[in-house]
């Protein structure tokens, strides 16, 4: 059985740890869920992971489509949560519900994750839980608005961790049934893990979170670029690069495949 949003929601009661992780195709997704992973998110950094943009902004929900129907195929057990990408939703309530009733519709995953915590965007979210749509939020670190944010760390003022808290408060009363905390202070993550109800899912954002998420490609080191608070636990780059180059020497070498004595 796949796991649902209110057994997340019953993992923070219990003070268990939620680990999530991110997919972008059939085979990573299946060893990930074969793993015990928690929650898997299709994230939209597989617009550069997977796809080579620089940002995530490019990627469109077609591609985003794409990806999440592959990722379904492969899991059985963990909780699937795909990114509405840039400007799929920031219009209009009826956007935001035609985009995250497409993901639903035709990949079967069972939520949506949007980026910021904003009036309006709680108001957006509201509208969707109403309409059915299960909602994952995310403050801090938004890596949609890159060229407004940065890739810096968020919320180190006085003024920004209050902003920060008020949009996470906001985003939980509007319905969402979990919050990713991204890049931010591990004191303000703290406050607001407590402050909630609902799990908070951090990456860079300290070790107080109910749970911890990071992108697939950096855990295990294939990203070009590693962000600062990311973690290697394997170097499959290296790995990689080294088997397809003794393949290529055996190959030049005519010693694969062996020759017929």
């Amino acid at each position: 059985m796949a796991l649902t949003t209110w057994q997340l929601k019953q993992y923070k009661q219990q003070g268990r740890p939620i680990v999530a992780l991110t997919a972008w195709d059939y085979a990573f997704a299946h060893i990930l869920d074969q793993a015990g992973v928690d929650l898997i998110l299709i994230g939209d950094s597989l617009a550069m992971v997977a796809l080579g943009y620089e940002t995530t902004l490019p990627i469109t929900l077609d591609e985003m489509l794409h990806h999440a129907k592959a990722v379904r195929r492969a899991v059985n057990h963990a909780l699937l949560v795909c990114d509405l990408p840039f400007m799929t939703y920031q219009e209009s309530v009826q956007q935001a519900l035609h985009s995250a009733g497409r993901v639903l519709k035709e990949t079967g995953i069972q939520a949506v994750k949007l980026e910021g915590g904003n009036p309006l965007m709680a108001e957006t979210v509201a509208h969707l839980v109403q309409a059915g749509i299960p909602v994952m939020g995310h403050v801090g670190l938004t890596p949609q608005s890159v060229h407004h944010l940065g890739y810096r760390q968020q919320g180190k003022s006085a003024a920004a961790a209050e902003r920060i808290l008020d949009e996470a408060i906001a985003l939980e009363q509007a319905g969402a049934f979990a919050i990713v905390l991204e890049h931010i202070p591990a004191e303000l993550a703290d406050q607001i893990t407590h402050k909630l109800t609902i799990p908070t899912i951090g990456i860079g954002a300290g070790s107080h979170c109910d749970g911890q998420v990071l992108v697939t490609a950096d855990l295990l080191g294939l990203s070009d670029r590693i962000p600062p608070f990311a973690k290697l636990y394997a170097n499959l780059r290296e790995t990689v690069t080294q088997a397809v180059q003794v393949f290529g020497s055996e190959v030049r070498e005519g010693k694969f495949p062996s020759r017929e004595p």
